[in-house]
């Protein structure tokens, strides 16, 4: 499997996207993520990569998301 490596988050809606480095696009709903839900568009714009690129950090919100698992959580959820 390939490494799933961020290049971009932004808010759509009310939903959560990712841009991978190999230019896939992953969406789901910001639901999916209770803390992310509550914040506001500056906050969750305070986002950075971490983990060589594999995983997000808010610090102000003090949250982590692994884009691995954002796939993962979609199929237990389908």
């Amino acid at each position: 499997m390939t490494t799933l490596k961020g290049k971009k988050v932004c808010v759509q809606g009310e939903y959560l996207s990712v841009e991978l480095e190999d230019g896939r696009i992953i969406l789901t709903p910001l639901k999916w993520y209770a803390p992310l839900q509550k914040a506001n568009l500056e906050e969750l714009n305070a986002y950075e990569f971490i983990c060589d690129k594999t995983g997000i950090e808010w610090a102000s919100l003090d949250y982590h998301l692994s884009i691995e698992s954002m796939l993962q959580f979609h199929i237990k959820s389908a």
